[in-house]
């Protein structure tokens, strides 16, 4: 508060002091008034320049969402395009930004709250990320070291009389007076030590006990809901049937054996099962077009391309982004498109872009050890290829019994679209491509999208 007599003096209804005292309070009283109008001047401006940044839009068919995690607490500074805030989807996860550096004021919702698009979510003061602190914490510098030297001043005539003890011995009543003492100021020497045992007791779990039946309910996440909504979907709507065939891996595995290291070497990226198995599905669905067609209301809808859904599995469920084109693909494109689209669905950053459309889809359950199964068809496609596991087996070739590895295929087709004939013949033709009396696969894989090689002319 500034006195009577610096508001008078600067109204002109009183005259400046003379002696040099009166000058000197004086000048500190004008400095404190300038300091002050300095701060009421910081947060005027800086609350004037305050932004409310609302929910974005994520999609059209997305009005709303779970907000899942805040990245970022009021008063911490931020960047530009720096993720404040994490929004859950039934389809991905959008990430909320801010529009530039500043400071993060104020936050309209809680997590685990549903948010819908336009909605405020938080307060933000643009600015130098971490400026607007700075002059807050200018201002009480100068009054906050001498709080720390008077709580010095009184701390240490507490301590003093216990380091120095006096020379002669004192009496045993002391003695025991200055030992309850001693025991009675220690747990104040170490306050921290309380929340550390807090805290240990807190992590201990209890024991089980034997027989004990105890239940634990979980929330659904956005994903999970749609996921099961979307593969009773699928059962309620397709006449799904499942046939099986086997494949002799012999060829494919010598085939990737002999050209591993030259296409990592070259290329930049693994050569895998999933390329081969992506291209043979190509080739059985230019065969047979109905497995690569859909229903829309009473018509059905074929396609002249194959844009091939590849399963992905994510700690948030199952998702099935889209390799465009992949007819048009070889091996070694089909192989760097499936290794990106798989970190971006691990990563989370996966787009509605990236999961839309898809005339065929194969899932490999082989990666977790399944031998056989009878994958789930993804509408409103009319068929699902599910890959299982390698294992060696005895089988006959030529009368002889022989040791091969032998992978079991899966084709989930519907029926409405599909017949059975259909159904087996795009399955036999899926499996020959991997015959080892006609080697499916040659070098020329990657140098362009077909393969010019005599050996095979089948192969694109």
């Amino acid at each position: 508060m500034l006195s009577k007599r610096i508001i008078a003096i600067a109204q002109g209804r009183a005259l400046l002091p003379r002696n040099r005292a009166g000058a000197v309070a004086l000048s500190r009283g004008w400095s404190v008034a300038s300091t002050s109008a300095r701060v009421a001047q910081f947060h005027s401006s800086k609350l004037l320049q305050a932004e409310t940044i609302k929910v974005p839009q994520m999609a059209e068919s997305i009005s709303e969402g779970t907000l899942k995690t805040w990245h970022k607490q009021p008063g911490d500074p931020v960047e530009a395009d720096e993720e404040v805030a994490t929004i859950e989807t039934d389809k991905i996860d959008v990430s909320v930004n801010a529009p530039s550096a500043g400071t993060i004021t104020e936050l309209l919702a809680g997590e685990e709250d549903t948010v819908a698009v336009g909605q405020d979510l938080f307060r933000f003061e643009p600015g130098e990320a971490g400026a607007a602190a700075a002059p807050k914490e200018g201002v009480p510098e100068t009054k906050e070291p001498k709080p720390e030297k008077e709580a010095e001043a009184k701390i240490e005539p507490k301590e003093q009389p216990v380091e120095k003890a006096p020379p002669p011995p004192p009496p045993p009543a002391r003695e025991g007076g200055e030992a309850k003492k001693e025991i009675k100021e220690a747990p104040k020497a170490a306050p921290p030590s309380k929340p550390k045992e807090a805290a240990k007791e807190i992590e201990v779990a209890p024991p089980r006990v034997a027989g004990a039946r105890t239940e634990t309910h979980v929330k659904m996440s956005r994903m999970r809901l749609r996921i099961a909504e979307r593969l009773k979907e699928s059962q309620n709507a397709a006449a799904s049937l499942t046939t099986f065939n086997e494949i002799d891996m012999s060829s494919l595995i010598d085939f990737r054996k002999k050209y591993k290291e030259e296409v990592l070497k070259t290329q930049g990226v693994k050569l895998g099962f999933m390329s081969p198995f992506a291209k043979a599905c190509c080739l059985a669905l230019k065969e047979i077009p109905g497995a690569n067609a859909s229903i829309e209301g009473d018509s059905i809808v074929y396609r002249d391309y194959v844009d091939l859904s590849v399963a992905v599995a994510t700690p948030k469920g199952l998702v099935t982004p889209v390799v465009r084109n992949a007819d048009s693909m070889n091996f070694v494109e089909i192989e760097k498109e499936i290794a990106a689209l798989g970190r971006k669905a691990r990563d989370g950053k996966l787009t509605l872009e990236d999961m839309a459309g898809g005339t065929f889809t194969i899932s490999n359950g082989g990666v977790f050890g399944s031998l056989y199964g009878t994958p789930i068809i993804n509408v409103p496609q009319a068929a699902v290829l599910g890959m299982h596991t390698i294992k060696e087996r005895a089988v006959v070739v030529n009368g002889q019994i022989v040791i091969r590895p032998i992978m079991v295929v899966a084709l989930t087709y519907d029926h409405r679209l599909l017949d059975g004939r259909e159904a087996v013949t795009f399955l036999g033709t899926y499996t020959t491509l991997h015959h080892p009396g006609s080697p499916p696969f040659c070098a020329c894989f990657a140098d362009g999208a077909r393969c010019v090689c005599s050996e095979n002319p089948r192969l694109p």
